[in-house]
């Protein structure tokens, strides 16, 4: 594994956050911010990271309630504009001026608003399968997994678990699996693995039913950043023809559709990786 340091930051509400920050800190390259999906967290980034920090800095976010990050005592506070804000403060406290954003999933619509709040701050974005609307089914399903725990005796158990749950994933080996299952569960004082977020961060979407609201006028805002856009070919939570209608709305967008990949690409997928590496050495 790339070596990383273990950092972390305050939020302007007080709480602890952690990120992992590969590295120089110094290279004239742009550095890169990777916004994870909804419950995942900065483990996801490791082998692109291991790509790209021999070059630049590279930045993983823990959301609040996941990960290595504080839970937040009050769930109201697990939604887009508070996270917006807690990746804000980190670009400030890492002192960044420029930055490539990453985004998956959830990662990707908060780099879209991130176009609204800090458009000079971009460099420029990746969006992984996800756009300004999303399939409602593929949201449902999500949340119908994240809301309650689901604890396992062991790591096997725990690939088997999620091999049934999240069957379209490219993932192909039994190694890609276990880093998935490590980057899901964490040991709980009971000796069991037990998911590693907040499960009170489902209430808020529980509340809007997974309601997504219109996200064109933050894609529109991406205007002349570059842009590039994946979609796992089968993808339950990006269509098609939203895919289609992003690059009609911005015709400079690259697209990729990464084949035999649900929701969402690894980024590790010999399509996706080599997009988006080629994508990121432009900056």
């Amino acid at each position: 594994m790339t070596a990383f340091r273990e950092r972390h930051i305050t939020a302007q509400d007080g709480l602890r956050l952690y990120f992992r920050d590969y590295g120089d800190p110094l290279s004239p390259r742009l550095p890169l911010i990777c916004l994870s999906g909804i419950v995942r967290n900065s483990a996801d980034f490791a082998d692109l990271a291991a790509r790209h920090a021999g070059e630049r800095r590279v930045l993983a976010l823990d959301y609040r309630g996941r990960g290595r990050s504080a839970y937040d005592r009050n769930w109201r506070n697990y939604e887009p504009f508070v996270y917006a804000n807690d990746i804000t403060h980190l670009i400030a406290a890492a002192g960044l001026h420029r930055v490539v954003v990453i985004g998956t999933s959830l990662g990707a619509a908060l780099a879209m608003g991130l176009a609204v709040l800090k458009p000079t701050a971009l460099g420029a974005v990746v969006l992984n399968d996800f756009g300004p609307e999303v399939i409602p089914g593929g949201v449902g399903r999500i949340l119908a997994y994240i809301r309650r725990d689901h604890p396992q005796p062991d790591w096997p158990s725990a690939v088997r678990y999620l091999r049934e749950l999240l069957p379209n994933l490219s993932i192909r080996t039994e190694e890609g699996w276990l880093k998935m299952a490590r980057g899901t569960f964490r040991e709980g004082a009971d000796g069991r693995l037990h998911f590693d977020w907040d499960l009170a961060l489902a209430k808020p979407l529980a509340r809007s039913a997974g309601a997504v609201p219109d996200l064109w006028p933050y894609f529109r805002a991406l205007g002349r950043i570059p842009t590039l856009a994946l979609r796992g070919a089968l993808s339950d939570v990006l269509a098609v023809d939203t895919f289609e209608r992003m690059a009609l709305a911005k015709p400079d967008l690259l697209r990729v559709s990464v084949p035999n990949a649900g929701h969402a690409p690894t980024l590790n997928e010999p399509e996706a990786a080599a997009a988006v590496d080629d994508f990121i050495r432009r900056f």
